[in-house]
């Protein structure tokens, strides 16, 4: 048996070696980096802006197509006879085409090849966008509606298949920064969208919210034809094992559990967002008595704190940390609401706005980076795009929640109703994200150091 001395100078000369073999490594991997689609040598090279400006124009589809709208209903229901009702097919459509076409967009990325279907979605959105332009019927613009649903359902999922072969091909994580960028895209044209959706019907009428996703997507479709690297045939292995096994450098071993876990906690904080987003913003005007722009005014720190802590839960080296803190803002954002009246002070209620919206920021970057490390380096894809329909999920199931908290008004009795079940989620979402041993270990732009032994 050894002695604890010999035991110590034995793990000091593995260490050595370790040390050694990674050096080596790196040396050989150095050359092959300095070819990557990045410009400079940087922390983002490999994931420069020839990769990056389409998938960024790519994400912006979704979010702003889910709400633009919002400020055409009116003006489309007066056209076609057709009332609340009969226009919130309008907005369902396209969830639940989102819902059901994130994942699937994602497994074809994932056996075809994440360029072709970014392409081939961004071919079915100009489709759509000409459709509900010239659509002679209520029922043009509800079938335009799914085909921008299943066309915008490709970019994220694509897009995140892409930055992994990117990452695989490299000898190196994706940066959270690039990821975050996605995150921001995303939230911001979302934020965007009631104001270009407004500003659309005013100057071309309602069929502006459609003909605006040509130019898009043919200005997506520009950058993304000669800069996105063509997709690649796989190799059968690595003569010791499969490819689909290999780990991703700097990433956290596959874990379908742990992958679970993390659906489950975006579609939680997601469900607890919404609500907030479409129950605070109607109480706000029912109860509290602001105008739609007023009401807007105090939302604004919502959509602020979102995009700034997007970018802010880039820097994180782990995900724990900032994933735990976002539950606990929402428990906060949950007990103002529990005691907000018609009389709470501004101040009070532009704080519950922005403890909802930091929340918002850090789940979506903490949440994306989970999905990246834990999903199976060819499973990405799918991976990213069931993330989404947790999220899409959540925005449909909040809308009934609202229904059986507010009834026939939006009321302060509502409105504590429904802060206390946010409230509940948030403690449950706070429980399931410190207890998580997957998030323990912090995700790093640089490859993790592993063992030399086999």
């Amino acid at each position: 048996m050894k002695t604890p001395r010999a035991r110590d100078t034995s793990r000091a000369r593995d260490a050595l070696r370790t040390r050694d073999a990674l050096r080596a490594r790196d040396a050989l991997k150095a050359p092959h980096r300095a070819r990557g689609t990045g410009t400079g040598t940087g922390p983002d090279e490999g994931f420069g802006p020839r990769l990056m400006t389409p998938l960024l124009l790519g994400a912006v589809l979704n979010p702003l197509n889910s709400t633009m709208i919002a400020t055409g209903l009116v003006a489309i229901g007066r056209d076609f006879g057709a009332g609340p009702s009969g226009t919130g097919w309008l907005l369902s459509s396209l969830y639940l085409a989102s819902a059901a076409g994130q994942p699937v967009m994602g497994r074809l990325a994932d056996s075809l090849g994440p360029r072709r279907v970014f392409l081939a979605g961004l071919v079915l959105v100009c489709a759509a966008g000409l459709l509900g332009t010239l659509a002679p019927g209520f029922g043009w613009l509800i079938a335009a509606r799914v085909l921008l649903g299943l066309g915008t359902s490709a970019a994220y999922p694509a897009a995140m298949a892409m930055l992994r072969a990117e990452s695989l091909r490299t000898g190196r994580p994706a940066p959270r920064p690039v990821m975050g960028r996605l995150s921001l895209a995303a939230l911001g044209s979302a934020a965007l969208g009631p104001t270009l959706g407004g500003l659309l019907t005013a100057t071309t009428g309602w069929r502006g919210l459609f003909a605006v996703n040509v130019p898009l997507a043919l200005l997506a479709l520009a950058a993304a034809l000669p800069w996105l690297p063509r997709d690649r045939q796989r190799p059968a292995g690595d003569g010791t094992r499969p490819v689909q096994q290999v780990q991703d450098p700097g990433g956290a071993a596959p874990s379908r559990p742990a992958l679970l876990r993390t659906y489950l906690r975006h579609g939680l904080a997601y469900l607890s967002v919404y609500s907030a987003l479409y129950g605070y913003s109607q109480w706000l005007e029912e109860a509290h008595g602001y105008t739609s722009f007023q009401t807007g005014l105090v939302m604004l720190p919502m959509s602020l704190a979102a995009a700034a802590c997007s970018l802010l839960g880039t820097r994180t080296k782990g995900l724990r940390a900032p994933l735990t803190t976002a539950a606990a803002l929402l428990a906060a954002g949950s007990g103002v609401l529990v005691v907000a009246t018609g009389g709470t002070p501004l101040a009070a209620l532009l704080l519950a706005s922005a403890l909802f919206g930091i929340p918002q920021g850090l789940f979506s970057t903490g949440n994306q980076a989970a999905v990246y490390a834990q999903a199976r380096p060819d499973r990405v894809g799918s991976a990213a795009g069931l993330q989404r329909t947790a999220q899409y999920a959540s925005a449909m199931a909040a809308t009934g929640l609202l229904a059986l908290c507010f009834g026939q008004q939006a009321g302060d009795g509502g409105l504590h109703r429904l802060a206390a079940v946010t409230g509940v989620l948030s403690l449950l979402l706070l429980a399931l994200t410190a207890t998580d041993r997957a998030l323990r270990a912090p995700t790093r732009n640089r490859p993790r150091k592993r063992s030399s032994q086999p």
